[in-house]
Formats: structure tokens, C-alpha cells, sequence
């Protein structure tokens, strides 16, 4: 599948998947068939649109209930708010994205010491193991962009139990190159694997597993010998205490009555998914794929991510007829804003992760002095509050949140 940076090709994808979403997803959901032909009709590919935010949770929710009752849409339901729970529980445990950081800086400088970790991590990043069905994800994620959630979890337990790499390289591998590569799922689905979310619980890959669910693959069943069959999990000496929630309000039209500018970035690109109340008077994009990693970016990531952005832009400047122009990565934001002649910033919320990292320095004087209004979905600000611990707390609440946020049901 091509994965075009743009709301109108995420909008086309939807309407595509639409007639499988309900139970044909819930029964062949877990098969990897590989992207040859017309890529995977079997799951929806919607992630790299999700994450860069040109298309809306609240928005895929509502289409897929139009066609499908709750009953037969629960299992892709489901994967769409593990998404929204992630995000929920990141933003209560920063300090896990932070130690992801520095622990991933720590294992990088410590196989630039370590001449047999840079052979073994070189190996694995290129695909040359030896194990078929590892080599093959490696190098489909390089050269797509993107890989199924079934091989992502088999690749990073292969990586952690069977390779003995450091789990915070594979999570950096991934970020690097994934078109939907997100903080909170990535880090948190690399700590699930490892037994690091839920504390003793990991997850090892095996062999018939993955042939099992690899076999419509076009060159058949991947094969996957010399799988570690017993490991412990990780462990780890911090505990991650969870803290308060301070989420925005909804926003009205009396908070953006002064001209303001309208900032979209990495993980909200497009303006449709935000419903503004009133009509920005210009645009600024901030696109930072490389603020994912002290590494080389992949192509397929970066141009997905500066592809959304710029899409994204060009979209809301002929929409509400306003000029638009780009804050560059090093550039002051203040040297931008000088150029629009507005006061105030209608800001896409910042979650937990590298976007929020590279763009915060700049945007929290303007935050401090009341010049921001801060715009988070209600699905999000309704959901979050349920991420407190596993995925069981989100999971009972999701009827709840989907009335509350008055999305429907085709009964």
C-alpha cells in the first residue's frame, strides 16, 4: 500500500477498510500476509495517518459504527483506543518516557565501545541473522515504513530474549523508521514485550506461531529456528508512580476571538480533526521527524512526517484563506510569530514524547503567559483518565466514552 502523506488518502483508506472492520477484522486480524500485491486488506493501515493527526480517532470511530454494530467492530474498537491508552497512560508516567531516552543514549554509547554489540546490532538492523522471519521484518520496516503489529511484537521479542539486544535499540530501530512511529506505543509496546509494562508478564515468539499466521504470505510461512524457548522477563529497580492528569478544557469560540495562529506539527498535521470554533489568521507547521532519534532517520519515516506537515499546511492556508509559512527546527519561534501579526497560538495538544520535547522550549514562555489555548480531543480528555494502570480499566469504560462523546452506533 502507499501511504500518502495526506488527509484526502487517509479519508480513501477509511472508506476502503470500512466493510472489513467488523467481524472479517476480528477473524483475520492477526495474520501477517506481507505487503506485496495490494498490501494487507486485512487490517486497516491507518496508523501513519492517526499518528500524524490528518485524520481523527473520534472520526474513524464514527464511520466504523455507521456500518458495523459495537458487537461486530469490538476488536478494531479496541485497537483504536490501545492507541488512546497508551497516549493516557504515557501522560501519567512521563518520567518512563524520559528514562526510555536516557537509557537508549546509555546503550548507544555503550555499543560505540563494544566492537561485538556493533556486529550483532549491524546484523540484526540489516536483517542478517539468520532467523528468516526476523531478517524479512527488518528489512520490510527499512523499506516500507512499516510493519504489521503481529511481526512488531515477534520482532521485539526475537530482538530481547533470542538476540539479547538491548530493548531500547530495537525501540529506537523502530522509531527511526516506522510512518507511525508513536512515543507511547512504541515504548510502552517495547515494555510490554519485555515483561517491563506489566511487571512479570513478557512475551516470547515462537516459531509455529509465526508460521501459523505468516503463511499467506506470497514466498509462504516465514520460519523462524533457534527461538529461545524459556526466558525471564526483564526487570527493572524503579517504580513508575502515576501523577495527576491536568488536561485543557474543550475550547469555545470566546477563546479564540483576537487573530491567532494555528501550529500544527508531527502529531496533529491537519486542521479537520481539531474543529476549530473560529478561523485562524495563519498557519504554522512544525514538522521534527528527526527529534526521534540521535540517529539517521529512514526515508520512508521522514518523508511521511514532513510530507503530513507540509499537506497539512497547504490544506488549512486554502481553507481559511490565511498565509502559512514553516518553523524550521533551530529557527526562534518568536522570529515566526513576528511575522503573522497575532498574539495568540490554538495548539494541538503535545503529548509525552520527542514532538513535545523538540517544540516545548519554545512554546512554554508563551504557555506561562496565557497566549496558548491548548486544543485536546474529547475522545482523549473522556478516555484518559481510564489509563491508570493496564488496558482492562480503558477497555470497561469504552460504551461509556463513545456516548459521552456522542459518537453513534448502527445499532
Amino acid at each position: 500500500m502507499t501511504h500518502t502523506p495526506t488527509r484526502a488518502a487517509a479519508l480513501a483508506r477509511l472508506a476502503q477498510f470500512l466493510p472489513a472492520a467488523g467481524r472479517r477484522y476480528a477473524e483475520t486480524r492477526n495474520a501477517d500476509d506481507g505487503p506485496a500485491g495490494g498490501g494487507r486488506s486485512n487490517v486497516s493501515e491507518l496508523s501513519p495517518w492517526l499518528h500524524a493527526g490528518l485524520i481523527g480517532a473520534p472520526e474513524v470511530l464514527q464511520a466504523v459504527l455507521a456500518q458495523h454494530s459495537p458487537r461486530a467492530a469490538e476488536k478494531f474498537i479496541a485497537e483504536v483506543f490501545w492507541r488512546i491508552y497508551f497516549k493516557g497512560y504515557l501522560e501519567q508516567r512521563p518520567a518512563v518516557w524520559a528514562d526510555y531516552c536516557t537509557g537508549r543514549d546509555g546503550a548507544l554509547a555503550a555499543m560505540a565501545r563494544n566492537a561485538g554489540l556493533q556486529k550483532a546490532y549491524a546484523e540484526a538492523t540489516d536483517g542478517r541473522t539468520g532467523i528468516e522471519a526476523f531478517d524479512v521484518w527488518a528489512q520490510e520496516l527499512v523499506e516500507t515504513g512499516y510493519l504489521h503489529n503481529h511481526a512488531r511484537m515477534w520482532f521485539a521479542s526475537i530482538w530481547i530474549f533470542t538476540l539479547k539486544l538491548d530493548w531500547r535499540l530495537g525501540a529506537d530501530f523502530f522509531l527511526r523508521h516506522l510512518m507511525d512511529a508513536d512515543a507511547a506505543s512504541n515504548t510502552l509496546s517495547w515494555r510490554w514485550v519485555a515483561g517491563l509494562h506489566t511487571k512479570g508478564k513478557h512475551y516470547l515468539a515462537r516459531a509455529d506461531n509465526i508460521a501459523r499466521y505468516t503463511a499467506r504470505r506470497p514466498g509462504g510461512a516465514l520460519a523462524a529456528k533457534g527461538l529461545v524457548q524459556d526466558a525471564e522477563p526483564l526487570s527493572e529497580p524503579q517504580d513508575y508512580g502515576r501523577q495527576r492528569l491536568d488536561l485543557p478544557r474543550p475550547i469555545s469560540p470566546a477563546d479564540l476571538t483576537e487573530p491567532f495562529v494555528l501550529l500544527l506539527h508531527d502529531e496533529a498535521a491537519h486542521h479537520a480533526p481539531l474543529a476549530l470554533p473560529a478561523a485562524p489568521a495563519f498557519i504554522i507547521g512544525a514538522a521534527r521527524p528527526d527529534a526521534r532519534s540521535p540517529g539517521d532517520i529512514g526515508a520512508k519515516a521522514r518523508a511521511f512526517a514532513a510530507g503530513a506537515v507540509t499537506s497539512g499546511m497547504a490544506e488549512a492556508a486554502a481553507t481559511f484563506g490565511c498565509p502559512a509559512a514553516e518553523w524550521h527546527a533551530g529557527d526562534r519561534l518568536a522570529d515566526v510569530l513576528a511575522q503573522t501579526g497575532a498574539k495568540r497560538i490554538a495548539l494541538p495538544y503535545l503529548p509525552t514524547g520527542w514532538t513535545r520535547d523538540s517544540l516545548w522550549p519554545d512554546l512554554a514562555p508563551l504557555v506561562a503567559s496565557g497566549k496558548v489555548t491548548t486544543i485536546l480531543s474529547d475522545v482523549d480528555r473522556a478516555t484518559w483518565p481510564y489509563a491508570k494502570a493496564g488496558f482492562f480499566g480503558v477497555a470497561k469504560a469504552i460504551d461509556d466514552v463513545l456516548r459521552e462523546c456522542g459518537i453513534g452506533t448502527a445499532g
